[in-house]
């Protein structure tokens, strides 16, 4: 059926609407055949899913090593266990995604559990070379501001905490993160807003060093 050229085109919150449907939809039929043993669907889903996975390990971690454990390493632990639980998924209702961000906050606070029973302090490792591109202080103050992140994140609920890094951090629209975490769109925008006034209110309270 043809579009009627006289209709209006549909607005970017529509269109993207309907992607966010279209990758739901392809995700979902790679995941079950990816059950039924098709090796090219389960590379093309962790070839998909790989990179939003990255993405929100870095955030929940704030882009740092968590004790000796790294965003990359948390990923890799994710889709391992994607790998190994998709049988689960069949029975599941809701988005592919919505069943890897379950898994993934698992492993995450696996990774809090865990270092807070460890306490040590691992000297991290020194690189081969020096990078030219930046010296010790913008490299301190980089992860000094990853420091503050995540600590800035953890002072929120729960809720809020995981809507922010799939938001704005992982990069998911409203849809998408009310899909994830069983909410509505507009309770995704209003939880992102309270969450935002929150994390600026805890910055500027904080004293500031004297240049």
């Amino acid at each position: 059926m043809q579009r009627d050229p006289t209709a209006s085109p549909p607005s970017p919150a529509s269109a993207r609407a309907q992607a966010d449907a279209d990758l739901d939809l392809l995700l979902a039929r790679l995941a079950l055949a990816a059950v039924d043993g098709d090796r090219n669907a389960l590379n093309e889903l962790l070839a998909r899913t790989g990179p939003v996975v990255v993405r929100y390990c870095r955030g929940r971690l704030g882009g740092r090593a968590v004790g000796i454990t790294t965003p990359e390493d948390v990923a890799q632990d994710v889709l391992m266990a994607v790998c190994t639980s998709l049988h689960r998924f069949r029975d599941l209702e809701g988005p592919f995604l919505a069943f890897v961000y379950g898994i993934a906050r698992n492993k995450v606070a696996d990774v809090f559990r865990a270092a807070a029973r460890d306490r040590s302090d691992p000297v991290e490792e020194i690189p081969e070379r020096a990078d030219d591109a930046s010296g010790p202080e913008p490299s301190a103050l980089a992860l000094a501001e990853k420091d503050m992140l995540r600590e800035l994140l953890d002072e929120l609920p729960a809720q809020q905490r995981e809507i922010v890094v799939l938001r704005l951090i992982t990069g998911l629209s409203a849809e998408e993160t009310a899909r994830t975490v069983g909410s509505t769109a507009g309770a995704v925008r209003v939880a992102q807003h309270r969450a935002m006034q929150t994390m600026r209110r805890s910055l500027a309270a904080r004293p500031r060093d004297d240049p």
